[in-house]
Order: C-alpha cells, then sequence, then structure tokens
C-alpha cells in the first residue's frame, strides 16, 4: 500500500542544523593545524557544492526512485564503477580505489552505499506480504554480495562492514525472519573457520589479526590507533585549546584531517566538545528515523531507515576507531571527515531525504506495522 501525500514545502530545519556541530568542528580542525591549507579550502568548496546539492534535490520530487527500472540502471552504472576502478583506479594506503581527476579524486565507493540502500528499500517495500520467505534473505545478500566483492578486491574493509551492516539492519527492519539470518550468519561463521584453517596462508591470518586489533602492534600497523588513543584521553575535560592539540601538531597523528578527526577535535576541546558533536549526530539520526517513521511508503520508510544504518554504522566505526575499540579502517565520520567523496554521498541522501519529508503525512507507528505484515 502506498501512503500518498500532499506534496508541502515543509522543510526540517532541526535536521539541517544538526550537522553544523559535525562541518564546523571538521573545519576547525582542519584550519588549526595549518600546514595544508587546501585542506581548509577544498573541503570548504565540496561543503558549499554539497549544501547546494541538498538545496535543489531537496526542492525536487524523488518518488521517480519508486520505479525500479531507474533504481536498476543506478545498481548497474554502480557496479560498472566498482569494475572501472579496480581496472584505472589510483591506489591510495594500500587500496585502488579511487578515481584521479587532476587535483581532486573521487571514490565511488560512497555513492554505491547510497544505491544499495535504494535497491534494498525497493526490493524489501515490493515483497512486504511475504517477507519472511528465506529466498527473499538470500535475494537480497545477493545484491549487497556482489558490490562488496568488488569492493573487497581493492581491498576496502570498513566499506565492505558498513555494507554488510546495512543489509543486517535493513532485513530487520523490513521484518525478515530473525531465525533465517541466524542461519545464514552460522553458516558465513563456519565457512570462515575453514577458510582460516584450510585456506588462509600465514600473511593473511596476520593481517586479518591486524585489522582486529590494531593496538597490538604500536610501532607498526597500530600506531596511528595508538596515538589517536593517547590524543583522546590527553584532551581531558575542556581540551587543550584552539591550535593546541600536540599530538597532531607535531605529526604523532597522522590523518588528522581525515580518520582521525575525532581524536584531533577531542584533543582541543576535550570531552565536553566531543560530546557536543556525538550529541549533534544523535539528533541527526533522530530526525531520520522520524521521516521514516512518517514515510509515504514502504519505500520511503526503508531508504530513511537504510540511510540512518549507514550513518550511524560510519559514527561506531570511526568514533570507536579513535579509541581504540574497533578496527583502523578508512571509514570517515560523516560531515565532518575532509574529503568530498563521502561529504557528497551524505549530502545527496540528505536532500533526498528531505524531499521525501516534503510528501510524507504523520501516520500511527500501527499502520507501518501493519503495512510491513501485509495487513494494510
Amino acid at each position: 500500500m502506498k501512503r500518498s501525500g500532499r506534496l508541502t514545502a515543509r522543510t526540517d530545519w532541526i535536521l539541517i542544523a544538526s550537522i553544523l556541530p559535525m562541518v564546523l568542528g571538521g573545519l576547525a580542525t582542519m584550519t588549526s593545524f595549518g600546514g595544508e591549507v587546501s585542506f581548509f579550502s577544498k573541503q570548504l568548496l565540496w561543503i558549499g557544492i554539497g549544501l547546494g546539492l541538498v538545496w535543489t534535490i531537496s526542492r525536487s520530487d524523488v518518488r521517480f526512485f519508486r520505479d525500479s527500472r531507474y533504481v536498476m540502471i543506478l545498481y548497474g552504472i554502480s557496479l560498472a564503477l566498482l569494475v572501472l576502478v579496480l581496472l584505472v583506479g589510483k591506489t591510495v594506503k594500500g587500496a585502488q580505489s579511487w578515481f584521479n581527476f587532476g587535483g581532486f579524486s573521487f571514490q565511488p565507493t560512497d555513492l554505491v552505499k547510497l544505491v544499495v540502500i535504494a535497491v534494498l528499500a525497493k526490493y524489501f517495500s515490493r515483497r512486504h506480504v511475504e517477507i519472511k520467505r528465506i529466498k527473499h534473505l538470500l535475494v537480497s545478500a545477493l545484491y549487497v554480495l556482489v558490490p562488496v566483492g568488488f569492493i573487497m578486491l581493492q581491498p576496502d574493509f570498513g566499506s565492505a562492514m558498513v555494507l554488510m551492516a546495512l543489509w543486517l539492519g535493513m532485513a530487520l527492519v523490513a521484518g525478515i525472519s530473525k531465525r533465517h539470518i541466524m542461519i545464514v550468519g552460522g553458516v558465513a561463521i563456519v565457512a570462515f573457520a575453514i577458510a582460516w584453517f584450510a585456506l588462509f596462508k600465514p600473511y593473511q591470518k596476520a593481517r586479518i589479526q591486524t585489522f582486529i586489533n590494531p593496538t597490538a602492534d604500536i610501532r607498526g600497523s597500530g600506531y596511528n590507533a595508538y596515538q589517536s588513543v593517547i590524543a583522546v584521553g590527553s584532551g581531558g575535560l575542556l581540551g587543550k585549546g584552539f591550535g593546541y592539540g600536540t599530538q597532531s601538531r607535531l605529526n604523532y597523528l597522522p590523518e588528522y584531517e581525515t580518520d582521525f578527526i575525532f581524536a584531533a577535535f577531542a584533543e582541543e576541546w576535550g570531552l565536553v566538545g566531543a560530546l557536543i558533536i556525538i550529541a549533534a549526530l544523535c539528533v541527526f539520526l533522530w530526525r531520520v528515523l522520524l521521516h521514516a517513521r512518517r514515510g509515504a511508503s514502504n519505500f520511503e520508510t526503508l531508504f530513511c531507515a537504510g540511510y540512518a544504518i549507514v550513518i550511524f554504522s560510519h559514527v561506531v566505526v570511526n568514533v570507536g576507531m579513535n579509541i581504540g575499540i574497533m578496527p583502523v579502517t578508512g571509514i570517515p565520520l560523516p560531515f565532518m571527515s575532509y574529503g568530498g567523496s563521502h561529504l557528497l554521498g551524505e549530502c545527496i541522501g540528505l536532500g533526498m531525504i528531505l524531499s521525501m519529508a516534503r510528501y510524507e503525512r504523520a501516520i500511527h507507528p500501527d499502520d507501518i506495522n501493519n503495512e510491513f505484515l501485509g495487513y494494510a
């Protein structure tokens, strides 16, 4: 059933305002340590482009994404980009995942995440009556495993983790049987155990062990994670002050503008500043999930939920690796880390949600539950 709504001009200013602490915090950290002025100026350019996309898309009618033809065309283009980047892409930090255009680089994986959200939202929204059948779990998993396979070849373990978390989260939201998910998870664990003892070579096992516990080798691959923990801890309650973060200023903490921007920010602004960022992210996720509950159809509900899952996964992985409890990956902190690819992807998704909010309507939560069960 489609919950048709009249197109309105309302804008969720709370949702838009909630990204400001991340954006300003990121810019402050980039300009605080000087050196590479291009970080600040380029990010300012990407922010301008991103906000332009948010405004343009939010004023458009994105309901054409309910048509499977458009979604599958975008899915095909996404897979083509993932193949192309393996052939002609630029290798950065050991991963061949970037297209290089002069002074700018582009990572297609960030847009692939949005497309996969749309594909899963479309697939689950059309099969809500028979969603508990295991074939829908397997087919939906296949839509995710194909891009994950290409991403693992780069290799980009972080993005692969996010896509798998996206699939699991959206499957649960759609109402797929938890028993079936547990069966698939059990098979995956058994397959990994067999591969670990029978297929993986010693160097492959060492890579996985370092990925899981990077601080085990603080003089080697775990150096960044160790320095990040020191930076966060040294910030104390109120921080060292703007421009006085010694871990970043003295180059003990590499990648302070991207992977470890949360640690660099926390060192200067302390626990209070870090909690402000976390609080802003919580408000952002709350507003997105509110729109998920009010979606005009299953597609809008699932798309908003999928977007929230991706943002949440990025936050958990990035903040987790900055405080030493998660593996170190190249996952950026949404709206805060330096980089145009992830920021444009986040802004496109935000624009789509604001557009969907223009034709949503308030409904009782029971209506959504019944719809997914096939009663509405």
